[in-house]
């Protein structure tokens, strides 16, 4: 445990040490997990539905459920939320996490799958802190945090124990349910893992199959009860407001790098940004990069360990997670080979077009930890079986693990100063603007580069609502067939600040960009447009001036235009 929590302080220790950084090569997503956690505190003190909001994206609503609301989380963390704040809220999730996981591991395999401490350990620690785990750590606390997992797995294997099926299969269910509200993702290779593993045993081992029946039996119980709560939940997800039919072409596009499975990440001893670079789309999504060493090492372990109808059972799923990751066209060095990939024919399946290809090899994380727990305790009871061998057991065991593990030893995540919250916000001086349901909108206008006014609503516990945002929603576009869009689908007004941010420029003002912005800011229900300080924040004002006519008053470190007369 203290090795756990160690470790989890030591990958973010950073942020602890300076209250006012956040993650640096992933804010965007840090903002929304604040946000996120002020949901959950709102859902508390004030009985908010829980699946869906409207202080985001204004007037229309956010549906939660198909974006990552961690309910399992952001609901019994409301204490810490309330009196410390949305970021420690955040960093607190995110450390938690980490140990949690290690911890749950720690547990099934020295209470259940192998039952010595050393190899549970070894086992554990790789499971949390492997390199795609610390990688995701990067602002995504819910794919850090799978505690959950191991749980699951625990509570399948005692399906198959004699008698209380009813019992096994209602807490297996629970922790379904568990999961399920922190990420749907994991939760789906959950299920397809253990499915594979337990078609391994029942081939490879005939005398389990006389347990069939109380594993059923318990299993039946386990998937009518989490049905039955999580039936409304997924009808809200996959056909309430502001469902979507399946990710963007371009997210469905992330890959994994085949050359990347023998790389080093970024995040790792033996890694540097340059050298992952273009192997993984983004620093959060290194899922691979387990380095030359460890992949030798478990091939060998594999074939040591072949006549173990588990061992054989986690490879064949490690290759499946590793194939399907590789997406729809194998890339190797950067490059695409153009050989189709096997995703290609699943991509677009239901429930499988909602699934980002590459994170199929984070899965394997799990796998290379339990064949590491498997493989040493295998040496413990070689080394127990030839006393006289058993200190050149040892020393060439702790060699070989020194060699392929200590280059993945984590390093802190790196960070980079917040932009402090304007007093505008933290004064409440917006409050007399949004009488009668009114909202803020921001500039720029919050998107999938810009998060900081999902931030500043969530310092207000959401009693800020903010037009437009940064989450998962459909695209009602005309041929867009509501496909996931990053944001809101564009407005005539957001498109014009999207351009000056781009370029620097004001685009050319005409009467009818001018109806337009006065008919975006009626549809966003304004009360007042804020800006903070930007990059482009000179041009950025001049245009809502010029869209506007309204002289801008600088207060609370923002610039101001009251436009409640135009949208009255």
């Amino acid at each position: 445990m203290a090795s756990f929590v160690a470790l989890a302080f030591w990958v973010t220790a950073r942020m602890w040490r300076n209250p006012g950084d956040g993650i640096r090569d992933n804010p965007t997503d840090m903002a929304q997990f604040e946000w996120m956690m002020a949901h959950g505190a709102r859902v508390v003190t004030e009985f908010a539905y829980p699946f869906s909001s409207d202080r985001m994206n204004v007037p229309e609503s956010v549906n939660l459920m198909a974006n990552t609301s961690v309910l399992s989380v952001s609901l019994p963390m409301t204490p810490i939320t309330l009196l410390f704040g949305t970021r420690t809220a955040f960093l607190l999730f995110l450390t938690l996490g980490m140990i949690a996981t290690a911890t749950a591991w720690y547990f099934v395999l020295s209470r259940v799958l192998v039952g010595a401490r050393g190899p549970a350990w070894l086992g554990a620690t790789f499971c949390a802190y492997a390199p795609a785990v610390v990688s995701h750590a990067n602002a995504h606390p819910n794919i850090v945090s799978q505690y959950v997992v191991p749980l699951i797995i625990w509570r399948t294997v005692r399906l198959a124990g004699p008698g209380r099926w009813p019992r096994n299969g209602v807490l297996l269910a629970l922790v379904i349910v568990w999961q399920a509200f922190l990420n749907l993702e994991i939760l789906l290779m959950t299920a397809i893992g253990l499915g594979v593993v337990i078609l391994a045993l029942v081939i490879g081992r005939p005398e389990l199959r006389g347990r069939a029946r109380p594993f059923l039996a318990g299993l039946g119980v386990a998937l009518v009860i989490a049905g039955v709560l999580l039936a409304y939940p997924l009808y809200v997800q996959f056909f309430g407001p502001g469902a979507y039919r399946g990710l963007p072409w371009l997210i469905r596009g992330y890959s994994t790098d085949l050359a990347s499975f023998f790389a080093y990440s970024r995040e790792s001893l033996a890694g540097d940004a340059r050298g992952a670079t273009g192997l993984a789309k983004n620093p959060t999504e290194e899922n691979a990069f387990f380095g030359w060493p460890l992949v030798i090492l478990v091939a060998a372990l594999v074939w040591w360990l072949r006549r173990n109808a588990v061992v054989i059972g986690l490879a064949v799923l490690g290759l499946l997670f590793a194939v399907l990751s590789l997406g729809r066209e194998i890339r190797f060095e950067r490059r695409g080979t153009g050989v189709p990939g096997p995703w290609a024919v699943l991509e677009d399946l239901p429930v499988l077009h909602s699934v980002v290809p590459t994170r199929w090899a984070l899965a394997i994380t799990p796998i290379i930890g339990l064949l590491l727990a498997y493989g040493t305790e295998r040496v413990r009871e070689l080394a127990a079986a030839l006393p006289r061998w058993r200190s050149q057991i040892r020393f060439g065991t702790v060699t070989v693990l020194a060699m392929a593990l200590v280059p993945l030893l984590p390093t802190p995540l790196p960070t980079k100063r917040l932009e402090p919250t304007p007093e505008f916000v933290t004064s409440g001086a917006w409050r007399p603007y949004l009488a009668g349901g009114r909202s803020v909108v921001t500039l720029p206008l919050p998107d999938t580069d810009y998060t900081e006014p999902l931030r500043w609503s969530a310092q207000t516990r959401l009693a800020m609502p903010i037009a437009r945002g940064y989450f998962l929603g459909p695209d009602t576009r005309p041929g867009m067939d509501r496909v996931a869009l990053f944001t809101a689908p564009p407005r005539p007004t957001s498109s014009f600040f999207a351009s000056i941010r781009r370029t620097g420029e004001v685009p050319t003002v005409t009467p009818q960009v001018r109806r337009n912005a006065i008919e975006d800011l009626r549809y966003w229900r304004a009360g007042v447009v804020i800006l903070d300080p930007h990059e482009q924040a000179d041009a950025l004002r001049a245009g809502m001036t010029a869209l506007t006519g309204i002289q801008p008053t600088h207060t609370g470190g923002v610039w101001l235009w009251d436009v409640r007369p135009l949208t009255d």
